[in-house]
């Protein structure tokens, strides 16, 4: 497992790549196969893998440099890995050490891929009162029926974290293999962007699954348990501020023929470095007298309005020319657009909608 090193050799080819082909993703039929295999050559794959099990196990603030990096380059493909790490987190707090033993050393190469289905225990469908998904215990295993509705590259998965809601209200989380009996993948859905992230429905029929399989529950809240990046999470920031780099070094390159673009692109970049600061300010757990500011919350706000700033900025700058489609200004507006969605707690996606609607607070 090669170390930890954004500025190693290894890492640098691998921005490279992924740089040169992210335009190869904007394709409703593609998946970032090769750059997860990349990857998988610069040591990524291992970074929340713990070093018992053949990873790196970085700690929390290289992982939010290594997503802002690699967003930079490539918002698709990272997005697709923060789903496999999230998978590999919520293992690795699991406290069955034959399922880490069995699942997290091929985890650390492209051979295996594993993905989460965990947002309708969050963010997604809490409005409606039955379950999206319901779980039944019969001895030694348990019984999953129900909808994972968002399930990130669920065709190429050999393992679905997800889980579900028991009768009594109580919740478990599971390591699902793809392949068990009445699992049923639906047709990835076709997104403003990101489609190559082939996301879409699972549909579960009485999937059965033994205990050993169980990596939290049954238990009240059950994505309170541990730690795996949750709703809202710094590493959702961390992308959002990736994209604007890249939005930003483009307007930059513009600006190098058009003095009035100058001011512009200074404006946003110093915002950019006033969030990345307070970012790692909250990873870091420090103590800070800004509270309306510095948390995780209000950081995931500002780095939300900064990216969609930045790309309509470049979009404008660039003009007609970066209107058409396969432009890198026309994709980065509508990746940007992806950070509206994309776990957003209800306070990040109402502070965005006053800012729509100028309503400035206090």
């Amino acid at each position: 497992m090669l170390p930890f090193d954004l500025e190693s050799i290894e890492f640098t080819s691998l921005q490279q790549f992924l740089t040169e082909h992210a335009a190869d993703l904007d394709d409703d039929t593609a998946w970032p196969n090769e750059q997860l295999s990349h990857m998988a050559d610069a040591g990524v794959l291992g970074w929340v893998v713990p070093q018992e099990y053949g990873g790196a196990e970085i700690n929390a603030e290289q992982l939010t440099q290594g997503y802002e990096r690699l967003s930079e380059s490539c918002l698709t493909t990272t997005f697709v890995l923060t789903q496999r790490n999230g998978a590999c987190q919520r293992i690795a707090i699991a406290e069955r050490d034959e399922l880490k033993r069995e699942l997290l050393p091929g985890l650390c190469t492209s051979d295996v891929f594993a993905t989460v289905g965990i947002s309708h225990l969050t963010t997604s469908r809490q409005h409606i009162g039955k379950p999206a998904v319901r779980v039944e215990q019969q001895g030694s295993h348990f019984v999953f029926d129900g909808i994972i509705p968002w399930v990130t590259g669920a065709k190429h998965a050999d393992w679905i974290i997800t889980g579900g809601t028991c009768d009594d209200g109580r919740q478990v989380l599971a390591a699902l293999p793809a392949t068990a009996s009445g699992v049923t993948v639906c047709e990835p859905v076709k997104m403003l962007s990101m489609t190559a992230s082939q996301t879409g429905a699972v549909q579960l029929e009485r999937v059965e699954i033994d205990a050993k399989y169980l990596i939290a529950g049954p238990v009240e809240g059950v994505m309170k348990q541990g730690r795996g990046g949750g709703t809202g999470s710094v590493a959702t920031s961390a992308l959002a501020l990736g994209t604007a780099v890249g939005a930003l070094s483009r307007l930059q390159a513009e600006a190098e023929n058009r003095p009035d673009l100058i001011e512009i692109h200074a404006s946003l970049n110093v915002e950019r470095e006033a969030i990345s600061r307070d970012m790692y300010t909250v990873v870091r757990g420090e103590k800070t007298d800004d509270t309306l500011n510095v948390t995780t919350e209000a950081v995931r706000q500002r780095a939300n309005s900064l990216v969609l700033r930045s790309t309509q900025a470049l979009l404008a700058a660039t003009k007609g020319a970066g209107f058409v489609q396969g432009h890198p200004a026309e994709r980065a507006v509508r990746e940007a657009m992806f950070f509206l969605v994309w776990s957003c707690p209800q306070p990040v996606l109402t502070a965005a909608l006053r800012e729509f609607a100028c309503l400035v607070d206090g």
